[in-house]
């Protein structure tokens, strides 16, 4: 064994957990914090750990620190580590027959309107399984998963340049969205795209699902919207919408409650105000989603059952 093998192998749990709180929270004292020790505990953890690697893991950008090329892949090593054991911990669930251990899921933002659906009801037939939901934006689930540090993503695109499988589980359906005072909005007859040239769009993010899905359909047509916003959220997209700022493209899921409340509040005269699904040649436009993981890592037990169940389930 030479030396620099024999120096990592003293690398200690602490010293690692120090080293993942602090990459994470970006600050010693706020990982001194969560790991309920002191910071010169956290700091001489680091210390030694820098001396172990042979590389700086942090640098000091004013009062700011970061993590250096060496602290970035050392991220990665111990988020790929922890999911190891969480496989580990799995198979020894399945020897006993029993479900049990951690199932991680990413979920795209657009899924916050129905995942809780989805997981709870699992979680309660599963009380042996400790699940842990992440909501991010779609470049961050895809991110996640180039790490490997989730068993699950639920996406309604999964990028194509990782080896995925896919288990499509809920119909996706993106329509076009205006203000209830909209001059399209009591249109009975389907509207052409043409007809919307003028209007201002207001979509989602680059990177974003919907946005991509959108795109795709409009230059299918040979349509180029007025793209008058980008917002990073469905919840600012609705606001905007409402407050008369343009249309928008969002996935049916994301505006089901006020859809629902503008339709009543019409049947009883109470409002002007409020949501509407424009009626648009073309919408809505037909996605769906999918749970996807790499099929270049071992599903955990609970990761296989939470699949099962989606393909069986129906939310509500």
């Amino acid at each position: 064994m030479n030396q620099d093998s024999a120096r990592l192998l003293r690398i200690t749990p602490q010293q690692l957990r120090a080293f993942e709180a602090t990459a994470r929270l970006l600050s010693v004292t706020r990982a001194a914090e969560a790991l309920y020790v002191t910071q010169p505990t956290v700091s001489v953890q680091l210390r030694e750990l820098a001396d172990a690697v042979g590389e700086p893991l942090f640098e000091t950008i004013g009062r700011r620190i970061r993590l250096t090329q060496a602290g970035e892949t050392l991220q990665q090593t111990v988020g790929q580590l922890q999911a190891c054991w969480q496989r580990f911990e799995s198979r020894l669930a399945e020897i006993h027959g029993l479900v049990r251990g951690r199932l991680r899921i990413a979920a795209v933002t657009t899924a916050e309107y129905f995942a809780p659906d989805l997981v709870g009801p699992f979680a309660a037939a599963h009380p042996g399984v400790a699940i842990e939901l992440a909501i991010e934006n779609r470049d961050r689930v895809v991110e996640r998963l180039h790490r490997g540090v989730d068993d699950l993503a639920v996406m309604m695109l999964p990028p194509d340049d990782l080896p995925l499988d896919a288990a499509p589980f809920l119909d996706n359906p993106l329509v076009v969205i205006a203000a209830a005072d909209h001059p399209l909005a009591q249109s009975k007859k389907a509207i052409a795209l043409s007809r919307l040239t003028k209007e201002r769009w207001l979509l989602r993010e680059a990177g974003s699902g919907t946005r991509m899905a959108a795109e795709q359909f409009f230059e299918e047509r040979e349509f180029a919207p007025n793209v008058a916003m980008s917002l990073g959220s469905n919840e600012a997209i609705k606001h905007a919408v409402n407050a008369g700022l343009g249309i928008a493209v969002l996935s049916r899921l994301a505006v089901t409650q006020e859809l629902a409340a503008t339709q009543a509040g019409s049947r009883t005269r109470s409002t002007t105000r409020g949501l509407v699904e424009l009626k648009v040649s073309g919408f809505p436009i037909k996605r769906q989603w999918s749970v996807v993981w790499r099929h270049d890592q071992p599903l955990s037990a609970a990761a296989k059952r939470f699949v099962d169940y989606l393909r069986a389930a129906k939310p509500a």
